[in-house]
């Protein structure tokens, strides 16, 4: 193994793994609860709000990604792997606060933006560093 190898950046990958799959089995067993089969995805609004809650985990979760990756390889790993550790919480604030009702996913919903947007920040910061010092040969 390379000393270079992003650990941290696959770490958080894997944790972030694990939660969605963990938050796929909180759907699946909203299912059994409220005899709901698949493919059927209305029922009472607890199943509704626990599959909603779980899908928008789903929408974000390759932006998080791309994210994770690119300012932890632009920028520093360091950072991102601790903005990726505080992303995984503010995902399941969020979920938890869905799936009680739609108000209460709020502050997990806005944290989660702020990390979606720290990071995209760091990726941009990152990125524009390498780009000015490889073909402009400007020192950042």
């Amino acid at each position: 193994m390379a000393t270079e190898s992003p650990l941290l950046l696959a770490a958080v990958t894997l944790l972030s793994a694990l939660q969605m799959g963990y938050l796929a089995r909180q759907v699946g067993k909203s299912r059994i609860a409220h005899k709901i089969m698949p493919p059927i995805v209305t029922g009472p609004p607890e199943f509704e709000r626990t599959f909603r809650a779980h899908q928008n985990c789903v929408e974000f979760y390759p932006v998080f990604m791309v994210l994770l990756w690119t300012s932890g390889t632009f920028f520093s790993e360091v950072t991102a792997a601790g903005a990726g550790l505080v992303y995984m919480v503010a995902r399941q604030m969020y979920f938890n606060g869905y799936v009680k009702s739609a108000k209460k996913r709020i502050p997990g919903f806005y944290l989660n933006l702020a990390v979606v947007f720290f990071l995209s920040l760091l990726s941009f910061i990152g990125i524009l560093r390498g780009i000015l010092l490889k073909y402009f040969d400007v020192h950042v």
